[in-house]
């Protein structure tokens, strides 16, 4: 990973001329609001009327502060430049880098800098923003602790990591649990210390803090909220040891404040300007100060005794003295600053997270909340007194409502259907939204905008952003205005992008294509050679390509999904062979093929579940769920259940679940065919299958349906003349009956026709597209699914069946290849280093390599091979 050279840059002053007669603008402060002072300038023309001089107290010029955590990721400040030396330089503006403002005399209208330089000024703008506020801690002096704010500060904390095994962040606002992703990336134990009783304490209201800390605990932060930090003194085991007021205490090597920003207002104070009672230049509509020839931007800017902490009100305000100076020379009304939106969305260390309006409500006001636990998720409505109008809502974990919520709310207009509707959008249907809606608040760029110029051409977000700087300031709006690129191009009759990412412009059934046809079997040869221009030198990925293409890549070849090239790629619970719970645990569910299970198997589970302490569940797949294990306890449990003959249940994956049963015609008087049979060889030929969303089966052994099968994505139903197969149901949030795909098959016929249809479904199939979704979306729907498959339409019978054989016979349990593969087990150490790791830890998690699985004689169906005689309605599976 590299570092950033802050050498000291020379004072740029092209095009100042001691006999220039125009008035001389100097701008304190080249951030984000500072720069963009100086590209509305430009853009008006006003460099031309005016001498302007920038001072930077930095050695670089302007970068995007908002993604400052990305330099970890690409290990360049590149990538965050907002501007350069020769941009300012061709402008005629004068660029002073590494330079500070040390005293202001408003008298004689100059400015200091160090060295007892003196400039003169007509006009000034203060953008200096803010700085860390670092609480009085006993010893933060003397224990160097480090802020994060700057590239600089992230060059110290890059290399204090070196040395460091741990860290802790002070304050779980935004910027520190942006500071917390940092720790994490450089490979620290992360801990974050909270003041408050939950995280974001200034968007998040306490359910949806509490969620966000479950979360953001999942993925290895440990969160320690209601802590008052009193000392920091020498560590035992640490470098530091943090000692809080309850009497407790944590030691780590590396401290991080993020516990608020203070405005940078010392120039204002120190030259007699008018500051609030808790900090700020306090400024009017115009954004002037108490002095006619100032202006205060930004951070540093008290208006209406608020201070904004976003950068869209910075933006505004900017744009507010642009609008000043511009007719104040035309005698001309200028447009007032009037209060800035501050609804935003982030991804904090992975998690969706987004705010609109008043977020944590307000007296009067009426609400709609919605808690999905087994989701992940917390949505919460806040309407006004009479329930008519949305003045503020929060999201958790699923932020897809964030957009049309957030139109809902700009727009102003009442409701029209109950608000618990709001929540129940369809985030495929198109979007509606006035011209006038304004999609970036940063830049206050409309939807009428945003058309006008895809209209013109601009068809792509980069060229959008080049032309109207929407989605180039927080980047939050960049979906909506993708969306609004979509529909405008749609409605021109374009062809549109299907692109899944900023990283592909190709879908996902195109990627899997393209890994088939050329054999490409990890995510840096992918993205070298099919990635969007200048996001292959990157080669990193996000959130929504990196886990897709891990699935394609397991569909295709099936290989240990948590091998070094394909580990990174795999969400939360992929990547601990979990599924994460609420409370920051994991359940571990050993597979039961059709519900069938020995006494033997079933008093070793309560064994286990005893033994380790496991809530344990009945599923309505029948198999049985154990919650409550902690992630260090997980390579124990699944040693013990792996010596018992279980296997991973793969609850944790895109992949087949359950096949659930009746137990038909071996017990059933109504039973006409053996279920609990086929549901065994159907789960153990398909449980390797990776897929692009989860899949359950089910097979009842009559029409009496007590598998409830018509609601699975693959169900069969019994009759007197063979089996009747069903495709696309789902008994998630939009129920849907499966469609009658075929009836009175054979056992052959049945299970060839299964093949087909779910390599067809892996191949073709959209993102996380549920098969009823899939089905539905098939030009033709299930007649033309009938051709494919029944006809052979497409000619791809022999290569669909070609891939299911080469599936099922490369299955692997990943639970028994994880045991024997230290590299994985290490992950769930407490210990970073290896010397420190107690009696019980590698050796007795590692499973003996040559040891066979015991495997109870009750396993009528073989693993793998499952026989397809004519009518023999599974006669040879039972000798078994």
């Amino acid at each position: 990973m590299g570092c950033i050279q802050t050498t000291q840059v020379p004072d740029v002053r092209f095009g100042l001329d001691e006999d220039d007669l125009r008035p001389k603008l100097l701008v304190v402060g080249n951030g984000m609001v500072g720069h963009h002072f100086i590209e509305q300038l430009c853009e008006q023309g006003l460099n031309e009327r005016y001498q302007v001089q920038v001072f930077g107290a930095e050695n670089l010029p302007a970068y995007d502060r908002v993604q400052l955590s990305k330099y970890f990721d690409s290990g360049s400040a590149d990538t965050l430049m907002l501007a350069s030396v020769e941009a300012y330089q061709a402008k005629g503006i004068s660029l002073h880098l590494g330079k500070e403002v040390v005293g202001l005399d408003i008298e004689s209208r100059h400015l200091y800098t160090s060295g007892d330089e003196k400039w003169r000024y007509d006009k000034l703008v203060l953008a200096t923003g803010s700085y860390p506020f670092v609480p009085p801690i006993e010893g933060k002096d003397r224990k160097k602790c480090m802020v994060y704010r700057t590239i600089d500060d992230l060059h110290a904390i890059q290399h204090a990591a070196k040395d460091a095994t741990s860290g802790v962040v002070i304050g779980g606002g935004l910027l520190g649990l942006e500071a917390a992703n940092a720790l994490l990336t450089l490979g620290l134990d992360t801990h974050v210390v909270e003041f408050a009783p939950q995280l974001m304490p200034v968007q998040l209201n306490d359910k949806a803090g509490e969620l966000l800390c479950q979360k953001i605990e999942a993925l290895g932060v440990s969160v320690h909220t209601s802590k008052a930090t009193t000392a920091i003194i020498d560590g035992e085991s640490s470098t530091h040891r943090m000692t809080f007021r309850d009497g407790s205490h944590l030691e780590t090597d590396l401290i991080v404040f993020s516990a608020g920003i203070r405005p940078q207002d010392s120039l204002a104070r120190l030259s007699g300007l008018e500051v609030g009672e808790r900090g700020g230049v306090v400024i009017d509509d115009h954004c002037l100060t108490s002095n006619e020839d100032i202006y205060a931007i930004g951070e540093c800017a008290l208006w209406q005794q608020q201070v904004f902490g976003l950068v869209a009100p910075g933006y505004q305000m900017a744009r507010t003295v642009i609008s000043h100076l511009s007719s104040s020379s035309k005698g001309a009304d200028s447009a007032p600053f009037s209060g800035a939106d501050m609804s935003t969305k982030l991804k904090l260390l992975g998690v969706d997270v987004a705010s609109i309006g008043q977020s944590r409500g307000f007296d009067n006001a009426k609400f709609v909340e919605l808690s999905d636990n087994q989701a992940g998720t917390y949505k919460k409505l806040w309407l006004d007194e009479t329930g008519d109008y949305l003045k503020g809502a929060v999201l958790v974990g699923d932020v897809t409502d964030y957009n049309f919520l957030l139109n809902q709310y700009l727009s102003g207009s009442a409701l029209t259907t109950p608000a618990i509707e709001l929540f129940q959008q369809d985030a495929d249907a198109p979007l509606t939204l006035n011209d006038d809606a304004v999609i970036c608040s940063c830049h206050q760029v409309t939807k009428a905008d945003i058309v006008a110029r895809v209209i013109e051409g601009d068809h792509s977000l980069a060229a959008i952003k080049g032309c109207t700087k929407a989605a180039s300031g927080c980047g939050g709006c960049s979906a909506l205005v993708q969306q609004v690129i979509t529909q405008t191009m749609e409605s021109q009759g374009l062809e549109v992008s299907k692109g899944i990412c900023c990283h592909f412009e190709h879908d996902r059934q195109s990627l899997f294509h393209l890994c088939q046809v050329e054999s490409i079997t990890d995510f840096s040869s992918l993205i070298k050679r099919h990635g969007k221009v200048g996001t292959s030198q990157l080669g990193l990925g996000c959130d929504i390509c990196k886990p897709l293409v891990a699935s394609i890549f397991a569909t295709l070849e099936n290989e240990y999904v948590l091998n070094l090239q394909h580990a990174n790629l795999q969400d939360t619970n992929d990547a601990y062979l979990g599924n994460l719970q609420k409370d920051g645990s994991y359940s571990v569910v050993p597979r039961i093929a059709g519900g069938e299970i020995s006494p033997d198997k079933l008093i070793a589970l309560g064994e286990i579940a005893k033994k380790h302490d496991l809530y344990t569940k009945i599923t309505g797949g029948q198999r049985i769920d154990l919650f409550g294990a902690q992630l260090t306890d997980l390579p124990m449990i699944w040693q013990e259940l792996v010596e018992q003959g279980f296997e991973t249940g793969h609850a944790y994956g895109k992949s087949l679940r359950t096949v659930k049963s009746c137990v038909g015609s071996t017990w059933c008087r109504y039973g006409v065919q053996d279920s609990v049979g086929l549901a065994i060889a159907l789960e153990n030929r398909y449980k390797g299958l990776r897929s692009p969303h989860k899949l359950k089966f089910a097979v009842s052994g009559c029409t009496r349906e007590c598998a409830e099968a018509q609601s699975k994505d693959i169900g069969i139903i019994a009759s007197d003349k063979g089996w009747n197969l069903y495709v696309g149901g789902n008994g998630g949030m939009k129920p849907r009956h499966g469609d009658l795909f075929a009836t009175d098959l054979s056992t052959r016929e049945l299970v060839r026709f299964i093949d087909q249809i779910l390599m067809f479904y892996s191949k073709t199939a959209a993102r996380l597209q549920r098969t009823s979704v899939w089905l539905e979306s098939l030009e033709g729907g299930l007649a033309y699914l009938q051709s494919v498959i029944i006809d052979d339409s497409l000619g791809l019978i022999s290569e669909l069946e070609s891939h299911m054989d080469k599936v099922v016979a490369s299955y692997q349990c990943e639970w028994k290849t994880s045991l024997e593969t230290p590299e994985f087990l290490s992950r769930f150490s407490e210990y970073v280093n290896p010397e420190q790791m107690p009696a019980f830890g590698l050796e007795q998690y590692r499973y003996s390599r040559g040891q066979r699985f015991p495997v109870s004689t009750s396993d009528r169906i073989p693993l793998i091979n499952i026989p397809l005689s004519e009518d023999a309605q599974l006669a040879e599976l039972s000798e078994v």
